[in-house]
């Protein structure tokens, strides 16, 4: 199996038909992406695994069921091991280590991206003017975005050694660019 963005998004459109799920695997990408450039890693890799990460979400939408569900179909598929892994190591409740730099920052970078998205959706400017002080007020705010876990956020931003602020401009930053894509002002 050719293991490239371009499948992956196919694989993710097949079986994710909601706009708001499928822009929040775009904002996970990019920020996972983001990482990977900084690192030095698999951009490709690491892309393919943050767009499946969800892929399954519309269908198992409970923790009983995702993302472990998701993984057979994704070997059906012919997804390789180490994408799947990586997919399942997101989810706290089934305790897969994350012991790659990939695991680490995808689940570093699931929650806020979709806090961060959400904190664009309610500014005017979007992400233009965005800064992290504004981010953690928000984070603040239980009755905002109340579907993010905030202690995954935190977790996420130990996990990879950033302090909440370095990683949160850097999420913003990823996310810029495809702030259209997101739904955002351009």
């Amino acid at each position: 199996m050719d293991l490239t963005r371009a499948h992956a998004w196919q694989t993710l459109t097949t079986y994710t038909k909601g706009e708001s799920l499928l822009r929040h695997c775009l904002a996970v990408e990019a920020s996972t992406a983001w990482y990977a450039r900084k690192l030095g890693e698999d951009e490709e890799q690491w892309r393919v695994v943050a767009l499946l990460h969800d892929f399954d979400y519309e269908m198992h939408p409970t923790l009983d069921k995702h993302p472990q569900d998701g993984a057979p179909i994704l070997r059906e598929l012919g997804y390789p091991e180490l994408v799947i892994d990586a997919i399942l190591s997101h989810a706290d409740h089934l305790d897969v280590p994350r012991d790659t730099p990939l695991k680490r920052h995808l689940y570093a970078c699931d929650e806020i991206s979709g806090f961060v998205h959400a904190c664009g959706l309610v500014r005017p400017e979007g992400l233009s003017t965005l800064e992290p002080k504004s981010v953690r007020k928000k984070l603040k705010q239980p009755s905002f975005a109340a579907g993010i876990h905030r202690e995954s956020v935190v977790a996420g931003a130990e996990l990879i050694g950033l302090e909440l602020d370095v990683h949160i401009a850097n999420v913003i930053e990823a996310l810029r660019p495809i702030a259209g894509e997101l739904g955002l002002p351009a």
